[in-house]
């Protein structure tokens, strides 16, 4: 017996149809997997309550109450200062070298990289929400304004701040994932050798580092950059006793570390022009253990 606009069973499955969209929007908005699941759930509470054969298209009102709750629950964790001082990682999506999860890939669509995400983290609430559904998702400005209480001008313009940035900080990757991971390669071979000089040779001169050690962790979180310095880091980091296993990162090149049988770091690259232009770290051993990293295992 097939459903009815009536019946429960019709409202879940057209939801159904829009989850993997809304979910790729929250996670975008809000860098947490979690919290994306949570802004989801709460578009499905809200979508129960109401006549959905009254909204003339549902995907479209979807993504609107999706992107006001996410855009609401950013507003809330600045104003309880959740956002810790300094840098920050999303929470990243971590695959096997050898391949992409296809939920994964649905969620990640075409934004490649851990640096774009990080980037994200450092825009405003609402610049943040008229980059994501504008650049992202094709939602015309005229129906992102009164989500961020603006004329169609006016969110133009915050699209455009937020793309500036990203354009600046956030370098689009080279697309072959082999050659991503022959650079990434060289780069952990010549620090486990102590190379320096090769080290710098795979590093883009104004390379960024930054690491996010968390409110409790070991090391303090930084933002460094420079070809020397960064590499002068890795020989440093290679000293520790250490297992890498390869992995993509947000769809692009990565290294997760663990030590003692314990996640110690994930890692993504930007590799651009054949050099390394930025590397992203989140090493907070509270988040890390959250990280559902039996992926790598299979």
């Amino acid at each position: 017996m097939s459903s009815t606009p009536e019946s429960p069973e019709w409202l879940a499955e057209r939801f159904e149809e829009h989850r993997s969209r809304l979910r790729a929007v929250a996670y975008r908005m809000l860098g947490s997997l979690s919290e994306a699941d949570d802004a989801v759930q709460e578009a499905w509470l809200r979508l129960s309550r109401i006549d959905a054969r009254e909204v003339e298209s549902l995907g479209a009102w979807l993504t609107t109450v999706v992107a006001r709750i996410s855009l609401n629950m950013l507003r809330s964790r600045r104003t309880r200062r959740e956002e810790p001082l300094g840098v920050h990682m999303p929470e990243p999506i971590v695959d096997r070298a050898d391949g992409v999860d296809p939920e994964h890939e649905a969620l990640l669509a075409d934004a490649v990289g851990l640096a774009l995400f990080v980037v994200l983290e450092t825009l405003s609430p609402p610049e943040r929400l008229a980059f994501v559904l504008h650049d992202m998702f094709s939602v015309p400005f005229d129906e992102i304004a009164p989500i961020v209480d603006r004329t169609p001008d006016a969110a133009r313009q915050l699209a455009s701040r937020a793309r500036r940035r990203i354009r600046a900080t956030a370098p689009v990757p080279d697309a072959d994932l082999g050659a991503q991971r022959a650079v990434v390669d060289a780069f952990t071979a010549a620090a486990r050798g102590g190379d320096i000089d090769a080290l710098v040779a795979v590093l883009d001169p104004d390379v960024v580092l930054r690491a996010d050690g968390g409110p409790a962790g070991t090391a303090p979180s930084i933002e460094v950059r420079g070809a020397a310095t960064v590499a002068s880091r890795a020989l440093n980091f290679s000293r520790l006793d250490l297992v890498q296993r390869p992995a993509i990162v947000n769809g692009a090149v990565g290294v997760v570390t663990s030590r003692d049988g314990e996640p110690f770091t994930v890692a993504g690259f930007t590799v651009r022009g054949g050099r390394i232009v930025a590397m992203d770290i989140l090493a907070d051993p509270e988040r890390l253990r959250a990280l559902d990293l039996t992926i790598l295992d299979g």
